[in-house]
């Protein structure tokens, strides 16, 4: 089969959504042709890697070929007609499982999609199928559940973060262009820093989360993982927007058109103490950080030093509001069917059953406190803010004890006072450990400010040099076993 019309130089799953839709839409490549070439690299790579737990090729193809009608018609949707996308398999898709990677579902089959497939099927995105998580988006790595937990494609026998774990492993490994996740304390963040690839977490509302199976109500968001800021742009511009079904999203619309970044104009807050003060930062990190401010500044940015407030308060307060509002979404399941939860899920659930009411106002009232701090005092006097990601790359599967994960994984997270606050935050691919493993960081921006936190993404990647990984590294590793 002839997928191209006309060259091109790079392989079709490390090109942007930029130059996949101008191929598709120039007729140089055909949806169905790209669709093939995802499918062929889903048979080829997740056997060894669990990204995937279900693949639609039918529905796929059928996707495909409706795109390449459209197409041929001069009647596309839009700039992602043609292109394959995956969901975390907490997102309900019509007639197709929704497991949430638990023996609780592995039988359930939903009755209507989630309005973020909806929409990006209504775009004339291709559906490839489900991807891995951990259990109920919150438990970790373990073999005792119905699907093997998702490897890293850059060693397999390290972790991919959480929960998003297929999606980060599937967007790396080039399985698939767009990965759409949940983030309730930083499962797009986390899985984006470990694996290599972009992660957006967007402000709190902009995105429905009908259909989408929750952890934490008012923690909750849903956003895009991809190889570039710009490919966030792109599926943001689909994804965003009020849901009837969702009374927590804004009628708000946002102006995702991208704009050239000044950078003199740009005063940028930067906690480095984050970094230095915690004794389980790779050095490399704090290296590889300092070279993004040397970067930022030679462009004429003002970067400077601050103390992040109460950066423990944040977590504290994040993980108050997380195990009340999981333990009400479990607590029926935990009376009649606690004995199918996984070990990890169920010891991470359990707590949020002694919590007091009067503790959850306490953490509510301090969140409203945190969040005006930040966005009144801090965002006034800075347009971004420079914050770590993870604290190293990803731990390897045997860190991991039967019982609980490493120490480094349960250390106060950088991810979660932005769930707590709910402003948009972007991860980005920092480049590689002497171990040829990912860090990352992330770019937070005021509230609403999503598009200019995503400008700046787009123009900093021309520093963050990612190296591409290639096929021989996926497969040719020897691996420890996981948890």
């Amino acid at each position: 089969m002839t997928i191209m019309r006309r060259r091109v130089d790079k392989a079709l799953h490390l090109l942007s959504l930029t130059e996949l839709s101008r191929l598709l839409h120039q007729r140089a490549l055909t949806s169905v042709a790209l669709t093939e070439y995802f499918l062929a690299r889903i048979t080829r790579f997740n056997p060894v890697l669990n990204a995937f737990i279900y693949v639609d090729a039918e529905r796929a193809l059928r996707d495909a070929r409706c795109a390449d009608e459209a197409l041929n018609q001069g009647k596309a949707s839009g700039p992602l007609t043609g292109i394959p996308y995956a969901l975390k398999d907490i997102f309900d898709v019509e007639g197709e499982p929704t497991t949430c990677h638990s023996h609780l579902m592995l039988h359930h089959r939903a009755a209507r999609s989630s309005t973020v497939e909806r929409r990006l099927s209504a775009s004339g995105a291709v559906y490839l199928g489900k991807l891995a998580t951990h259990e109920f988006a919150l438990g970790g790595p373990s073999h005792e559940l119905p699907f093997p937990p998702a490897r890293n494609p850059w060693n397999r026998s390290h972790f991919t973060g959480a929960s998003s774990s297929g999606a980060g492993a599937a967007v790396a490994a080039g399985l698939v262009p767009i990965a759409i996740g949940s983030d309730t304390s930083g499962s797009i963040r986390g899985p984006a820093c470990l694996c290599g690839v972009v992660g957006f977490k967007p402000t709190y509302g902009l995105v429905s989360r009908a259909g989408v199976f929750p952890l934490s109500w008012t923690l909750d968001h849903c956003g895009p993982l991809t190889r570039f800021s710009d490919d966030a742009r792109w599926v943001m511009q689909v994804i965003a927007g009020y849901d009837s079904a969702d009374p927590t999203t804004l009628t708000r619309k946002l102006d995702f058109s991208p704009r050239t970044v000044a950078w003199p104009q740009h005063r940028i807050a930067w906690p480095r103490h984050l970094l230095t003060d915690n004794p389980h930062t790779d050095p490399a990190l704090i290296a590889a950080m300092d070279r993004v401010v040397e970067n930022l500044t030679d462009a004429g940015a003002q970067v400077e030093e601050i103390t992040f407030k109460d950066f423990a308060l944040f977590n504290a307060c994040g993980r108050i509001i997380m195990a009340a509002e999981s333990f009400a979404v479990h607590q029926h399941n935990l009376r009649e069917r606690g004995n199918e939860y996984g070990r990890f899920t169920y010891q991470r659930i359990l707590p949020g059953a002694t919590i007091s009411a009067a503790e959850l106002m306490d953490a509510l009232r301090l969140r409203t406190a945190l969040t005006g701090w930040l966005n009144r005092e801090l965002f006034s006097h800075f347009s971004l803010l420079l914050f770590p990601g993870t604290l190293r790359a990803a731990p390897r599967f045997s860190e991991f004890s039967p019982d609980w994960p490493p120490a480094s994984y349960v250390v106060p997270t950088q991810t979660i006072p932005f769930n707590v606050t709910g402003n948009p935050a972007l991860s980005l691919p920092l480049g590689l450990t002497n171990e040829k493993l990912p860090l990352g960081m992330q770019l937070v921006g005021r509230l609403f400010d999503d598009s200019r936190v995503l400008d700046a993404g787009d123009s900093m990647e021309k520093w963050l040099t990612m190296p591409a990984l290639s096929d021989d590294v996926i497969l040719h590793q020897q691996i420890e076993p996981a948890a």
